[in-house]
């Protein structure tokens, strides 16, 4: 009997490191017989969701990377030390044979440990424009995999993003059906249904424009969930129902199961996250993305591929009012057509086995002796 294959996964602060990580981490568990731990810091999100999906967690100081001149900036060289000694000790302790990282803060140390002890490397890239860690990894890594087609790094395979289960099973198996999402969800069965969420936070300028826009989408007999983020939803978001079409407005402060929603529209506006992009494209919702308009504009890359496969729409946040909206989204909800079309587009373009399909990679990027010495469960790579 094969020894398991010690995989240590790192990644964290946000869910756009977590939500791939831990999708990978259940594809391996799938494929192969594997010992799974992460490497994360004790201020991200990973503190909770790894945790949760039933993963160990080790923990390194965090190394933030400051743009500005000053104290901190100074002390990135020491900092940086420490915590990829942090993290070679975890590395040794777990007999790592392969390391995989999906960027941010806890990446690269782990990323440098790794190489000082010689143990391969496999990066995941979630944004069209990569981050400093990723950048500097791909350098020495085994295997660089990406979210997106053109993404600007050295010997990038472009795969997708790994995607939870519940968004899979919605892409291969279309679980839930539409009428049962809608049913769940509380929203009518056969109207043209618009989904719309800034992400878990929200995002003011759609919130604003989508409010002014109410009442004339209601008018055309489209039905709205609309998904405020908790910090914006009060008392006074309620129900609105259009007396002429029947159609109504649906406020939430937050959705748990977002492959539920997706199920239950045709046709979605939000932010332009990797993760929103390439989950609306693989279960083949169409989009209109409002890219956030600050940093360095990722967000807008991050829709670049999708929209010039014609999956989605693109609309700049400067632009966003409410004329604009009703022209983009009222002819486009209500025609099955183009929406059919665009879902098309969506799939034919990302992939829902990204997270097997790295997983196979990293298999395959294990340390020569312990590659040979893991099969894979019912596939081969």
């Amino acid at each position: 009997m094969s020894q398991a294959l010690r995989v240590v996964l790192a990644g964290g602060g946000t869910a756009g490191h977590t939500s791939p990580l831990i999708a990978t981490a259940q594809a391996l568990q799938r494929l192969t017989d594997v010992e799974l731990s992460c490497i994360g810091t004790p201020k991200g999100l990973e503190t909770t969701v790894i945790p949760q999906a039933g993963l160990a967690l080790d923990l390194v100081d965090p190394v933030p990377m400051p743009r500005k001149p000053g104290l901190d900036q100074a002390l990135v060289p020491v900092r940086l030390n420490r915590a990829v000694n942090q993290a070679r000790k975890i590395l040794h302790d777990r007999g790592a044979e392969v390391v995989v990282g999906f960027g941010g803060y806890v990446s690269l140390p782990a990323y440098l440990a790794a190489r000082r002890l010689r143990i391969p490397v496999v990066i995941h890239e979630q944004n069209a424009i990569p981050g400093l860690a990723n950048k500097v990894a791909a350098r020495f890594a085994a295997v660089v995999a990406t979210t997106f087609p053109d993404t600007p790094l050295p010997k990038a395979r472009f795969i997708g993003l790994p995607v939870r289960t519940e968004i899979q099973a919605l892409a291969r198996e279309g679980r839930p059906t539409r009428d049962e999402a809608r049913a769940m969800l509380g929203l009518d069965a056969d109207r043209p249904t618009l989904l719309v969420s800034g992400g878990s936070q929200g995002a003011r300028s759609i919130n604003t424009a989508l409010v002014t826009a109410r009442d004339g989408l209601l008018a055309d007999g489209v039905q709205v969930l609309h998904v405020w983020g908790r910090k914006n939803f009060t008392d006074q978001h309620v129900e609105v129902r259009d007396e002429a079409t029947g159609a109504r407005y649906v406020p939430v402060a937050y959705v748990d199961q977002m492959h539920v929603a997706y199920a239950a529209a045709d046709l979605m506006v939000g932010r332009s996250g990797a993760g929103t992009v390439v989950e609306t494209a693989v279960v083949g919702l169409p989009g209109v993305f409002v890219p956030l308009p600050h940093g360095n504009g990722e967000q807008a890359r991050n829709a670049t591929a999708l929209v010039a496969a014609g999956g989605a729409v693109l609309v700049p946040d400067a632009e966003l009012d409410r004329q604009r909206l009703l022209d983009v989204v009222a002819p486009l909800v209500t025609n099955p057509d183009e929406l059919a079309r665009m879902a098309r587009a969506g799939r034919s373009l990302m992939s829902a086995t990204a997270a097997d399909d790295l997983a196979g990679l990293v298999i395959a990027a294990a340390q020569p002796l312990g590659a040979k010495a893991h099969a894979t469960k019912g596939r081969g790579f």
